[in-house]
């Protein structure tokens, strides 16, 4: 296995998590600034200076499951990096994880100016941690269940 990008898209802002070699456990990485740089050649050269075999991105869903436009835009976001880095790119339910890494950073005792600062890449690493546990668990190398 190869390591494992993980993308926490926003309309300012992406968090960044990588995985270690193995694939197994994800850590917050950075956040690229939209205004500051192109997102698709920011993640290509991540990819190539990590040896990334993987892209996971996260999909916004409604409580129901159902896709809106910020999933759209997010699908579309996912198209535009895995063509820039030349890798496949999967999705993962992104659900709450705003709200876990809240809670894990205000838990950590992490003040409020400092986790504006890191709450996209904590992010970021929730979903990519959640898409490295779902695929063990299926067993499959698939990862999510989620269609792609």
């Amino acid at each position: 296995m190869t390591r494992v990008l993980g993308l926490d898209p926003g309309e300012r802002r992406i968090g960044v998590a990588l995985s270690d070699p193995t694939g197994t456990i994800a850590s917050p990485h950075s956040v690229i600034d939209r205004r500051a740089v192109d997102p698709a050649i920011a993640v290509r050269e991540m990819c190539e200076e990590y040896g990334v075999g993987l892209i996971v991105v996260g999909l916004p869903t409604g409580l129901s499951g159902n896709e809106g436009p910020s999933a759209k835009a997010a699908r579309a976001f996912g198209a535009r990096v895995s063509a820039a880095a030349g890798l496949p790119v999967e999705y993962q339910d992104e659900r709450f994880t705003t709200v876990t890494a809240e809670a894990a950073l205000l838990e950590g005792g992490v003040r409020r100016d400092k986790r504006r600062e890191v709450r996209d890449k904590v992010a970021a690493a929730v979903i990519l941690q959640t898409y490295l546990d779902r695929k063990d668990l299926n067993g499959d190398g698939t990862g999510s269940s989620e269609p792609n």
